[in-house]
């Protein structure tokens, strides 16, 4: 797929032009820099996919001329581009679009100095007065920025009279909980318009996600069962292998709920349980999101002991190495009660789903490293097949968002030979070898659609709103009730006893990823 074209485009329908713009980073030596948006740059401007008329300026607080800048940013493509080696003739050429800029994020006179810089960089590329202010920094610096953008006029209106456009990407977390996310919200409406606001997950533009809404509705055989009629339950799975490294201070404030489950996991489940929209605008789109996330039944009660389930993980071993546990970690406390595993179950009260019930769980140092949608259907009555008195596996659509992005389908055959037995086999398809090609990384997507002006596979702002209405009260009830077990699941397995008996209690278990 092009990458210059609608995520869902369809046949016929016309390419999308790509403005002249300055792609400004916030935050620019930040470890996202130089793993992430400077390879998914790199590949976008190997692959023809970025306007003619382009220039990528990082902003941050330390010295550095441009010359290093593009040292630092060759290496981390080097090391992080998902097509290596490094082509040297487009990176000698494209090197002398990237540029830095050393000030303060809250300094009036670096702003001062920017500004005029800009526009020297538009004179000399022709990139028309256009930004995308890309916010690359600890969340305490989201509002102080767009303060200073706009106070210096670098921040435009929506709908500027000269027809430039400014555009700023954030980062999660978008707020800590549902009143700060609220009071994040207002504090940037103040500078800056919602359709210039592009709240980035990176799952989003996962290639696997992008398919979801052709999957769903170009496929009849799937969305007539897409139902409470003929699903019995589906299973989200965030795993992580690794911990959390130098993040330590990060995750004493977050929290796995907060880092995966909310905002992730969540978009996740709105595209699978959406309805279809009316056409495939990004508002479109985004309103059937909206009143999936509107319809998710909210705890109350037990229902917070009963279905929403922590864990920490102690030392052990993954992949046969030695791992230790989250309280052994840098920067954590030796007491700390933060949970790195989250298991919750949950109804969305709509006809659609009605009594279909939603299990999420997500965590750090399981067994491997995987991203899984799984639906499995109803067994269907009758005594058809039996075997020992017991009915066959139940079918089961596996949607693989990472690794080997792809979707299989489970579905139980007869063995050869005279006894008969029924096994189930598995209908497998991967992107990587049906396509012969490695998928483009999330960041690619999203970058691209920003310039273009989609924010079909960012999150709006009541898409943000409604998750953290639903996982507040979660949080809250975590932070008046001390675990008792923490750490209570060891590196290497697949987390905490409660869990397995949350899922247990519905006659259903976790799927063997």
């Amino acid at each position: 797929m092009n990458a210059s074209s609608h995520p869902f485009e369809e046949p016929g329908q016309t390419s999308r032009t790509l403005d002249p713009c300055i792609l400004v980073i916030f935050g620019a030596t930040g470890d996202l820099t130089a793993k992430k948006l400077m390879p998914a740059i790199y590949n976008l401007k190997r692959e023809g996919q970025l306007p003619t008329n382009f220039v990528c300026c990082g902003f941050a607080r330390r010295e550095k001329t441009h010359e290093e800048f593009r040292e630092e940013m060759k290496k981390g493509v080097n090391t992080h581009s998902r097509v290596k080696p490094i082509d040297e003739n487009i990176w000698s050429n494209f090197q002398n679009q990237i540029f830095y800029h050393q000030s303060g994020f809250d300094e009036d006179e670096g702003y001062d100095r920017f500004a005029k810089y800009l526009n020297e960089l538009d004179a000399q590329f022709g990139t028309k007065g256009n930004r995308i202010y890309y916010l690359s920094t600890q969340p305490s610096y989201f509002t102080k920025i767009i303060e200073k953008l706009k106070q210096h006029k670098l921040l435009y209106d929506h709908e500027d009279p000269s027809g430039k456009w400014s555009r700023v990407i954030i980062e999660k977390p978008f707020g800590h909980d549902y009143n700060s996310a609220l009071a994040l919200q207002k504090d940037l409406t103040k500078h800056l318009s919602e359709p210039q606001l592009y709240r980035i997950d990176h799952y989003l533009g996962k290639e696997t996600v992008q398919n979801l809404l052709v999957f769903r509705f170009a496929n009849s055989i799937f969305e007539n069962l897409w139902n409470h009629r003929y699903i019995d339950h589906v299973q989200f799975t965030v795993a992580e292998d690794i911990g959390i490294g130098t993040r330590g201070n990060f995750y004493e404030e977050q929290g796995l709920l907060r880092d995966i489950m909310q905002n992730h996991m969540m978009q996740l489940l709105s595209l699978i349980a959406m309805e279809p929209p009316v056409n495939l605008s990004a508002g479109a789109v985004h309103d059937e999101k909206v009143k999936v996330l509107e319809a998710v039944r909210p705890y109350k009660g037990e229902d917070f002991d009963k279905f929403a389930i922590r864990g920490q993980y102690a030392k052990g071993y993954v992949g046969g190495e030695e791992a230790k546990g989250y309280r052994e970690e840098d920067n954590v406390a030796k007491d700390s009660n933060v949970e790195t595993y989250a298991a919750v179950k949950l109804y969305i009260d709509n006809w659609r789903w009605d009594g279909v019930p939603f299990y999420l769980r997500g965590a750090k140092r399981l067994p491997k490293r995987a991203t899984e949608i799984a639906i499995t259907f109803k067994t269907p009555p009758g005594i058809l097949f039996k075997e020992n008195g017991e009915q066959h596996e139940s079918n089961v659509l596996a949607i693989r968002i990472q690794p080997n992005e792809g979707i299989a389908l489970k579905i139980n055959c007869k063995v050869p030979g005279p006894s008969s037995p029924i096994q189930p086999v598995k209908m497998d398809f991967r992107y990587g070898a049906f396509f012969g090609l490695t998928p483009p990384d999330a960041y690619e997507r999203l970058i691209c659609d920003c310039i273009a002006g989609d924010s079909t596979l960012f999150a709006r702002q009541d898409e943000v709103f409604h998750s953290w209405k639903f996982f507040t009260p979660i949080l809250e009830h975590w932070a008046n009730t001390k675990p008792k077990d923490f750490p209570n699941y060891p590196c290497g397995s697949w987390g905490p006893q409660s869990a397995e008996e949350m899922i247990a209690r519905d006659g259903r278990k976790w799927r063997l990823i």
